[in-house]
């Protein structure tokens, strides 16, 4: 079963226990998958990695969201963004550990022959495509950084 069909189970299951958050939740990702599909020349659907990569967007979405609403003294909004990354987080792969990380960049600097912060780009290529969805960009990018840098 895709991803696609689960959250559309789930979305049943959640309109059927009058389950608001999970409900209005997957509604959203559903709706940002279709987006996605549409977009473009030609209507396409979406394989599992590509529904990954847009359930990651919308997580980041709202981790931002439930920090910039924790800052602004909105604890009521950061609570309902924050739950809505926990619904979300359900569909994406596990997330690897920060050694788990430093390992796959350790391993991607020795491959690609890094030597400093302008073989940057040369370790972000190489990792991407072993963290897709299972990461977080941002924390890559420094973990890269640090990595470069000693």
């Amino acid at each position: 079963m895709s991803i696609k069909e689960q959250l559309r189970l789930d979305l049943t299951e959640a309109i059927r226990s009058r389950d608001e958050i999970i409900s209005g939740t997957i509604r959203m990702v559903l709706s940002a998958i279709t987006n996605e599909e549409v977009a473009g020349k030609e209507a396409r659907v979406l394989s599992d990695d590509e529904v990954i990569t847009v359930l990651s967007r919308e997580a980041k979405k709202r981790r931002e969201a439930s920090e910039a609403f924790e800052t602004a003294g909105r604890a009521d909004k950061a609570a309902l963004e924050k739950a809505e990354g926990e619904v979300i987080a359900k569909y994406l792969p596990a997330q690897l550990s920060i050694d788990d990380i430093k390992k796959l960049i350790a391993d991607a600097v020795a491959s690609t022959g890094a030597a400093g912060p302008a073989d940057m780009g040369k370790v972000m290529g190489a990792v991407k495509p072993l963290i897709a969805g299972k990461a977080d960009g941002s924390v890559v990018s420094t973990l890269v950084k640090e990595a470069l840098n000693k």
